[in-house]
C-alpha cells in the first residue's frame, strides 16, 4: 500500500506550529527519527517535552525542528486526512452486509465498506477482526487503545468462515484472546440470520464470550437487515414473533446468569426484539448505563426516560395544570419500528398540552423494502411521496438520523430545503433524545437554541 502523505490542512493560531512556521501544504514526515503510520503514532510521539519534527515544505526543501514544550501538550496542527492514512475496506463478503443490498446508482461513499479497526476506537465502528494485522494487534496493545467493538457474529469458527465467506475468519477470533491477555476493553455485536447463528449457536455463542468477562463489557444481539434488493445473494429469511421470543428467552436466561454472578447483564437484545415478539421493553436499570446504544440497545427505554423527565419540567413551569396556550397541529415523522412509542409520547404530550395537535406517521420505507423499519434508512422520496396531499399542520419533525451527519441530504441525496419546497411545510430536526422531542414541539428553533445556550 502507497504510504500516505501527511499534508498540513490547518496551524492554530498562537500555537507551537505557528511559532515553528508551519504552514498549511507542509509535509509531515517524521517525528523523533521515527515514520509516522497515523493519527495515533503522531499523538504518541509527540508527548515528550522535547521533540524533532522533520517536515518538508512545498519547494521540496526539508526542516528538522527542535522543539521544546510542555509534556502532553499539542502541536496546533490539523491534517489534510483526519485519520492520517487510508480507510481500509473490508476483504469479507459476510452474507448479511447491508451494503450488498444497496441499490444501483447511489453515491459511491455508500458503497464502502470499511473494517479499520482504527475506526472502532475513534468512531465506534465494529471491526470482524478479518482485516488485522498481527502488526495492528500489536499497535492497539502499545497504545492501548479501547474500546474496541467487535463483530463477532458467531464463536464457531467454520461457521464464520461461512458466514464471512472468510477462510481465515475462524482463525481471527484468536485475536480477542491477545486483547484480553492485554486488558483491551471490548464491546461485541452478534447480527443474527435466521436458522444460521440463532437457537443452539447463539446461546454457544454466549457461553465462549463470558469468557472475556470483564474486559469484554458486552455484546448485543441485532436482527438482520434485508432490504429487496437480494437478487443473487445468500437466501435469508426475516424473523418472526416466535423467533423473536426464542431469541429473547436465551438472552434472557444469560442475563440471569450473569447479574447473579457478576452483577451486569452482559449480553443484551435490541429494541427490535422487544418490539417484534409483543414483549415490554426492559427496565433502564437492564441496559448496564446503554453500553451497546448505537446498536439500538435500550434506545426507546432511554428516549421514553429523557422525555418523561423532560416533560414533567414543562408541566412544572406551567405549574402541574393542562396548558392550552399552546396551539397548532404539526405532524412528527418516524419509522415503521418507533411508531408506537413515538405515538405513546405524542398521545401524553396532547393530555398537557389540549390544543396541541401531533399527528404521528409511520413512513413506510418503500426504497429499500417494507423489512427495514428503522428511521435512519428512510429516504426523501419515500417521506415525500407518502405525506404528499396530506394536512401536515404548521411543520413536520423529522429524527436527526434520516440525514447525513452534519449535512441537510437524505440516503438518495434529496436535501432537507427540497422535501419543505415539495411538501410546502416547514420541517424541523429531532435530536436523539426524550429532551428535544420535547423542546422541538413546544419551542421554535430560536427558543430552542437560546435554551441550549
Amino acid at each position: 500500500m502507497k504510504k500516505a502523505e501527511h499534508i498540513v490542512k490547518t496551524v492554530d493560531s498562537g500555537s507551537i506550529a505557528e511559532e515553528m512556521e508551519i504552514e498549511p501544504g507542509d509535509i509531515l514526515l517524521q517525528i523523533n527519527g521515527e515514520d509516522i503510520e497515523d493519527i495515533f503514532d503522531y499523538q504518541y510521539l509527540i508527548q515528550d517535552d522535547y521533540i524533532e519534527v522533520l517536515v518538508k515544505k512545498p519547494d521540496g526543501e526539508e526542516w528538522l525542528l527542535e522543539i521544546d514544550k510542555d509534556e502532553q501538550e499539542d502541536l496546533g496542527i490539523e491534517f489534510e486526512n483526519g485519520l492520517m492514512d487510508e480507510y481500509r475496506s473490508c476483504h469479507n463478503k459476510c452474507i448479511f452486509c447491508f451494503i450488498d443490498q444497496m441499490p444501483k446508482g447511489m453515491r459511491d461513499t455508500l458503497y464502502f465498506k470499511d473494517d479499520d479497526s482504527r475506526l472502532s476506537f475513534l468512531q465506534g465502528n465494529y471491526v470482524t477482526l478479518t482485516n488485522m494485522s498481527e502488526h495492528d494487534v500489536n499497535r492497539i496493545i502499545k497504545y492501548h487503545l479501547e474500546p474496541i467493538n467487535i463483530s463477532f457474529q458467531t464463536m464457531n469458527p467454520k461457521l464464520r468462515c461461512m458466514m464471512l465467506n472468510n477462510r481465515f475468519a475462524g482463525d481471527a477470533l484468536k485475536k480477542v484472546d491477545a486483547f484480553y491477555e492485554a486488558g483491551i476493553t471490548m464491546n461485541g455485536q452478534i447480527v443474527l440470520c435466521k436458522g444460521i447463528n440463532d437457537g443452539e449457536e447463539l446461546d454457544y455463542s454466549i457461553r465462549e464470550l463470558i469468557r472475556y468477562y470483564p474486559y469484554l463489557e458486552s455484546v448485543s444481539v441485532v436482527p438482520v437487515g434485508l432490504s429487496k434488493f437480494r437478487e443473487g445473494l445468500y437466501p435469508l429469511e426475516p424473523f418472526l414473533k416466535e423467533d423473536a421470543e426464542n431469541v429473547l428467552n436465551i438472552i434472557h436466561r444469560w442475563q440471569k446468569y450473569m447479574y447473579e454472578n457478576h452483577g451486569t447483564h452482559f449480553i443484551h437484545a435490541s429494541d427490535e426484539w422487544y418490539l417484534l415478539a409483543e414483549e415490554p421493553l426492559p427496565d433502564e436499570e437492564n441496559y448496564d448505563g446503554y453500553l451497546q446504544l448505537e446498536n439500538g440497545v435500550g434506545m426507546l427505554t432511554l428516549l421514553k426516560a429523557e422525555f418523561k423527565e423532560a416533560l414533567e419540567g414543562e408541566i412544572h413551569k406551567v405549574g402541574g395544570k393542562p396548558d392550552k396556550s399552546r396551539n397548532g397541529k404539526m405532524t412528527i415523522v418516524t419509522g415503521k419500528l418507533a411508531y408506537a412509542t413515538i405515538k405513546e409520547l405524542a398521545d401524553e404530550m396532547m393530555k398537557w398540552f389540549p390544543n396541541l395537535q401531533l399527528q404521528v406517521v409511520a413512513i413506510v420505507n418503500d426504497f429499500f423494502g417494507e423489512m427495514i423499519t428503522v428511521s435512519g434508512l428512510l429516504t426523501g422520496q419515500d417521506i415525500i411521496a407518502q405525506l404528499k396531499g396530506k394536512d401536515l399542520g404548521k411543520r413536520i419533525l423529522l429524527p436527526q438520523n434520516v440525514l447525513r451527519s452534519g449535512e441537510n441530504y437524505f440516503l438518495d441525496d434529496i436535501t432537507l430545503p427540497q422535501v419543505e419546497e415539495t411538501l410546502q411545510v416547514r420541517a424541523d430536526i429531532v435530536k436523539s433524545s426524550g429532551q428535544d422531542f420535547v423542546r422541538t414541539i413546544l419551542y421554535d428553533e430560536y427558543d430552542r437554541k437560546k435554551q441550549e445556550s
